[in-house]
């Protein structure tokens, strides 16, 4: 071709017995080797295999009509950019999960039930542990490969959530929560919130030590609701912590509830973004009626799939190079000790980090005691995801801007938009980073109480600067480009 180019052979179409009109065979008449092995141009390969299925295709399409619908699915356009795959990152760790997680369930026992340990972990042999406990011991030295399963699962864990959460920051400094897409950033964010209580669930279901102490954490911050928090404990519990009902109520939560609630909103989230196509980064040819990008079938289709197989390669070399959660080391739960120090799975550092660095601080109003956990264990993750989903109508009330919007936004071309959101992750960061305060103590040989207040300052300062640096920096860059294209 003149432009340097290369041009896509020439097809024909070809009808083999028992196919629908609408369903027609498609072979590359330029290859002469096509041509030589079927006779020439027009004649039906006679391939049996493939005459049933254009057989059996062509009878479903008779009925329900999917001819063109298949036609117009492989024909989707998918922009061309590194950070949607982030969402696809996400899609494929929780495919990851759902099938390493049903061998686990294969072996593990959810039960509280006390048993006497007999197997090959020679340090807890003779020791009384509960039955989930030597259940995964078991299944972590005695099933083979079972050790390098559970890894796989717990890190994919750790990488489907962050993987949604590089998601929503993308979707967020980009605004593609704008109109017509609301709903969509909606269903992502309680896909988060799913995606931490399923996590959650899981490292506390094997009752070693570091999953107990979660566990009366959570317990603790639950009973801290006014009002309603011990009827809650006692339902969720059937007793008293720690309860026998305990384990076999978290696994139905981890096995069932919260992955057939989480699957379900994947595909609602699927359905929604198939429906209102794609968002696009602005550039030559890309306007707000159409996307830019490989079809479906076969260049985006064999993008994917590499990225699946690189997906579960990453996740199994995690598992096999660097340990995690050995729950050998950390012995049974016992409700009179906890190990120090400790610390969650790094989605929870946040919150964990919110309880260690708020003031002991309690109130009493109406008769009733409002706990100290109430208010960042509670208090505090219900303003988040609240803020969070009615951020769209916020935005839209406050600028005026509720047009639909098919390009999205470089973070630049909104700086009080994008100052906002670096002043609220440098917020939960710092959280995060308060939730190892015991270990920061031990590396610096310094107090605790000194770090814990150094924190607590930090927290309500740094924010603000970072928000404000941001904002400022970002309305000089575009008071020095006023040519920028607002989108």
């Amino acid at each position: 071709m003149a432009d340097g180019r290369e041009s896509a052979p020439s097809v024909v179409e070809l009808e083999c017995p028992g196919a629908s009109e609408r369903w027609p065979q498609r072979h590359h008449a330029a290859d002469p080797g096509w041509q030589r092995q079927h006779g020439g141009k027009g004649r039906c390969p006679g391939n049996e295999a493939r005459s049933v299925f254009a057989a059996v295709a062509g009878w479903l399409d008779d009925r329900l009509g999917l001819g063109g619908w298949a036609r117009r699915a492989l024909n989707k356009a998918f922009p061309d950019h590194w950070s949607f795959l982030l969402g696809e990152i996400a899609m494929y760790c929780f495919a990851v999960l759902v099938a390493t997680g049903l061998f686990l369930t294969l072996f593990f026992r959810p039960s509280a039930a006390a048993v006497v340990y007999d197997g090959s972990y020679e340090p807890l042999r003779g020791v009384e542990v509960s039955e989930a406990y030597a259940s995964v011991l078991d299944l972590s030295f005695d099933v083979r490969a079972g050790l390098l399963v559970r890894q796989v699962h717990h890190w994919a864990a750790l990488v489907f959530v962050a993987a949604i959460v590089l998601h929503l920051l993308r979707v967020f400094f980009t605004g593609a929560f704008r109109r017509p897409r609301e709903v969509n950033w909606v269903v992502g964010v309680t896909m988060l919130l799913l995606a931490m209580f399923t996590g959650y669930t899981g490292y506390s279901l094997p009752g070693d030590l570091l999953s107990g102490a979660a566990l009366r954490i959570g317990t603790g911050v639950l009973q801290s609701i006014p009002v309603v928090g011990t009827w809650l404990l006692f339902l969720l519990l059937g007793g008293e912590f720690p309860s026998s009902q305990l384990i076999p109520r978290l696994f139905a939560f981890h096995v069932l509830l919260l992955p057939v609630a989480i699957a379900t909103l994947l595909g609602v989230h699927m359905a929604i973004l198939w429906h209102q196509k794609h968002t696009q980064f602005p550039g030559e040819k890309r306007t707000d009626r159409n996307v830019v990008g490989p079809p479906l079938w076969p260049a985006y289709m064999a993008r994917t799939i590499g990225l699946l197989c690189a997906v579960v390669a990453v996740l199994v070399a995690l598992a096999a190079l660097f340990q995690i959660n050995p729950v050998w080391l950390y012995g049974p739960f016992n409700p009179s000790t906890t190990t120090a120090p400790a610390q969650p799975d790094w989605y929870w550092g946040w919150m964990d980090g919110a309880l260690r660095t708020f003031p002991n601080w309690e109130f009493r109003g109406l008769g009733r005691m409002i706990a100290n956990p109430f208010f960042p264990g509670v208090l505090l993750p219900a303003l988040t995801f609240l803020g969070l989903c009615a951020w769209p109508f916020l935005e839209a009330r406050f600028t005026g801007d509720r047009a639909e919007h098919q390009l999205l936004d470089r973070p630049r071309d909104h700086p009080v938009r994008t100052g906002i959101g670096a002043g609220v992750v440098s917020f939960y960061a710092l959280l995060t980073l308060a939730g190892v305060n015991d270990t920061i103590s031990r590396l610096l040989d310094q107090p605790i109480f000194r770090v814990t207040g150094a924190l607590r300052l930090a927290i309500l300062i740094v924010p603000v600067i970072v928000g404000l640096l941001t904002w400022r920096a970002l309305a000089a860059v575009g008071r020095a480009s006023p040519s920028t294209e607002q989108t």
